[in-house]
């Protein structure tokens, strides 16, 4: 979804009379958490008419009608606010408790409706129209979203800046002069480079003849590099991202658990000023004894701490704070590299400045002036505790005064050229879409996620994000269309007048209704001009009739059909001009070249894997079910035929033991280490390993009316008493069977029953489910399946 998660905050009331108000929090960072858009749902309507909103169902709406009624309008509902899971920030939020904000709740309303109504009207055309037209997109869904595309833009926008740089050759005059016999300095040009050839070559004349350089001026300052603001959201994430190899959305999922553990702050905020009334010391007190930064803490808690620099104040939780010591072995991983960052960065807000000497000494080398500085720490400060922030270790300067010369060793003519820029980090991505507005720091990692996943974008080595041929003819179309689509500045002109609505400045129906009306016209606009995008799209991506390979022959032309495995996968006839979604994340290949028996479609064969489930299933009927009590997308093992032999009719065994509507069926292809599958859940059973042939019978047993099996052995590897070869009998019931049957999860393969002696799958037993909770079972025999098939 386009938004992030809500606040952890809770609503609380005193004397039991209290609700939860989890919709809005009366903080502004998590105002903006709320709004999220399903970007592959789309629901009639998207464009409602003026006059028709309605605001989303608030907690308070449903329980304030059945609450207690209060005495002389005595208030009952409040809020306690806390941004950590400590004893003290609780009691003190639980002695403070204020009132939830009306404001607030509607604000998150109109983001959550704009976003959901935007992106699936944008998200369901373009998805309809480009996957029905071409073979090789790889993308199971072109989504739109007024974050989402914005946050493209910039990896594009830097892409095309990329392509259309054109490289140009310049020239530095490099100098060397010699301090003593086994020591020289190399110094900088003051006029940095030239473009031009000659020009270069008349400088190096003028001062290459020369022997001396002549000092001309040197300084001596004392400088300070300030400590960092404190810890924020955003620039968690950049670090994250650049120092620490993290993407985004998985730094904030860690972040989030470090908090849940409670060993940091709510990590969510837009923050970077501690209040005055924060107690510093406490957090600080808690790393005293910490093997790493124990000797740095006790200084600083002894000489007394630094007042961290004053920043900025979003009115939502303070900056990120360390709020109890943990070591690597406790956390282990990226949670312990996070937790280091984040400690470190606390310690260095109440540290000292790094301080340090710069100096200067100006060089003459005939008519050019050349300079080299160098920098001696004086107190390292923060850096102390933060290394890598340290000032580095340049060569120290001979002490020179005016006047003084140095003998020229060398000074030579540079040939260089411009480069173009890189790539955009994802520490670069995150402040250009703070800068411009375009998310917030909670939904500022979902918005990077996205644009991967949808693949439009792809990370490669050092985080930086390389668009796809998918991605930049997006952009390129929706420039060509409306560059408002792409552009950040709608979005920022939208994301202040939700901000009016939650300061109670702006009316929350005019608001919606207003930038509804607008994204409508720019909708309508933008199906009637999406012919410019297809003409983008036709250069890069093949058609449907030129894609893929063939498989499987057509029931209506009797002509082979392409199984394209781009995402989505699909069959497309060519002549008939059709196309057949088949079942995502697995394999696909012909079954057997046999054919549906009522449309005449040849069989596919779905198998997740080896030790997965497999089923056969009909192009046709998959995306256009036969029957009322088939859905679409489904196989053959949930079809209700009542006599073709891959029916759920003819292979449906009984209830499942873990789902409460799915069927065991068996695999007729998985012989000779067979397997029965539920149709509906992962459930997978390993049964009758080396059995020659396995059918299902049409009698069913007489305990739990599953259908019984006719299992025939080979003779030299039956595990059947007396060299029996042939069983018929229940994989529930039946002793002999529960042996030669395990029940496994097909995605994790968990063991869950594995026959008499041993544990069983969820108490359930053999199969059978709880009293007063009926499920699907096989029709008991040719009149019942008639009666499903034609009622």
């Amino acid at each position: 979804m386009e938004g992030g998660s809500r606040c952890e905050e809770r609503g609380v009331s005193t004397e039991g009379k209290g609700v939860r108000w989890p919709e809005a929090c009366g903080h502004q960072g998590c105002r903006r958490q709320g709004g999220g858009r399903p970007v592959g749902a789309c629901g009639a309507g998207a464009w409602a008419s003026r006059g028709r909103h309605r605001r989303a169902p608030q907690v308070l709406d449903a329980v304030l009608p059945v609450m207690n009624q209060a005495h002389s309008g005595e208030q009952t509902v409040f809020r306690a606010r806390f941004s950590s899971i400590t004893d003290t920030d609780i009691c003190a939020a639980m002695a403070r408790l204020g009132e939830p904000d009306h404001n607030e709740a509607l604000s998150v309303d109109a983001r959550q409706e704009l976003d959901l109504r935007i992106g699936c009207a944008f998200t369901r055309f373009q998805t309809k129209y480009f996957q029905g037209k071409y073979g090789n997109l790889d993308s199971s869904l072109i989504s739109f979203g007024p974050c989402q595309t914005p946050t493209l833009g910039f990896c594009v926008e830097r892409h095309d800046k990329i392509q259309s740089f054109k490289p140009e050759t310049y020239w530095v005059l490099q100098a060397k002069v010699d301090v003593d016999k086994d020591r020289s300095l190399l110094l900088d040009w003051d006029r940095v480079r030239v473009f031009d050839r000659e020009i270069a070559q008349m400088f190096l004349n003028m001062t290459k003849l020369e022997k001396e350089a002549q000092v001309e001026a040197t300084s001596r300052k004392e400088k300070a590099k300030q400590r960092p603001l404190a810890l924020n959201t955003v620039e968690m994430l950049r670090v994250a991202s650049s120092a620490l190899g993290m993407g985004p959305q998985h730094a904030m999922q860690t972040a989030e658990r470090l908090y849940t553990q409670g060993y940091i702050s709510y990590p969510r905020t837009e923050t970077t000023h501690y209040p005055e009334s924060f107690d510093l010391k406490g957090p600080l007190r808690q790393q005293a004894n910490h093997p790493y930064w124990a000797d740095t803490v006790k200084r600083l808690l002894a000489e007394g701490i630094n007042r961290p620099r004053k920043g900025h104040d979003a009115g939502d939780h303070p900056p990120i704070t360390p709020m109890k010591s943990a070591t690597e072995a406790e956390l282990g991983g990226e949670a312990w590299r996070l937790y280091e960052y984040i400690t470190r960065h606390f310690i260095a807000t109440v540290s000292h400045d790094c301080r340090y000497l710069q100096s200067s000494v100006s060089f003459r080398i005939g008519p050019e002036r050349f300079t080299c500085t160098g920098k001696t720490v004086i107190s390292p400060g923060f850096t102390e505790i933060m290394p890598w922030q340290s000032v580095p270790l340049e060569e120290s300067l001979p002490t020179c005064q005016k006047g003084d010369t140095l003998a020229v060793a060398e000074v030579k003519l540079l040939e260089k050229q411009t480069s173009p820029p890189d790539y955009l980090t994802e520490a670069e991505l995150i402040t250009l879409m703070e800068k411009h507005g375009i998310g917030t720091d909670a939904s500022i990692p979902v918005h990077i996620n996205n644009i991967c996943q949808r693949n439009y974008v792809i990370v490669e080595s050092g985080r930086r994000l390389k668009p796809t041929n998918l991605g930049i003819v997006l952009v390129h179309g929706y420039y060509k269309i409306d560059a408002e689509l792409v552009l950040p500045t709608i979005r920022s002109a939208v994301e202040k007048q939700l901000n009016l609505i939650a300061q109670g400045r702006a009316d929350f129906r005019q608001v919606l209704g207003h930038t509804l009306d607008v994204f409508k016209r720019k909708f309508h606009y933008f199906v009637d001009s999406i012919a410019g995008m297809d003409e983008l799209m036709e250069v890069s991506f093949s058609p449907l009739a030129a894609t893929g390979k063939p498989l499987s022959r057509c029931g209506k032309c009797h002509r082979f059909m392409k199984y394209i495995q781009a995402k989505p996968s699909r069959l497309h006839c060519s002549h008939c001009d059709e196309t057949y979604t088949l079942p995502q994340n697995g394999t696909i290949k012909l079954y057997k070249e046999l054919r549906c028996p009522l449309d005449d479609f040849e069989l596919v064969l779905w198998s997740s894997g080896s030790r997965g489930k497999s089923y056969p299933l009909c192009p046709y009927c998959s995306n256009h079910p036969p029957f009322r009590d088939m859905k679409k997308g489904t196989g053959c093992n949930e079809c209700t035929h009542p006599s073709c032999q891959h029916s759920l009719s003819m292979l449906g065994i009984g209830q499942c033991v873990e789902c409460e509507s799915g069927v065991l069926v068996l695999d007729p292809t998985s012989g000779p280490k067979w397997r029965v599958a539920c149709n509906r859940c992962n459930v997978v059973a390993h049964c009758f390993e080396n059995a020659h042939r396995v059918r299902v019978s049409a009698e069913t047993c007489a305990a739990c009316e599953a259908a019984l099996l006719d299992v025939d052995f080979n003779k030299a590897k039956s595990p059947l008493p007396g060299d029996g070869t042939q069983h018929t009998g229940c994989v529930f019931c039946d002793p002999v069977f529960q042996e030669l049957v395990e029940l496994k999860h097909a995605a994790s393969c968990h063991p869950m029953h594995r026959g008499p002696g041993r544990r069983q799958g969820r108490g359930r037993g053999r199969g059978r489910r709880p009293a007063g909770k009926p499920g699907p079972r096989r029709p008991k025999d040719k009149m019942s399946a008639l009666a499903a098939y034609f009622v």
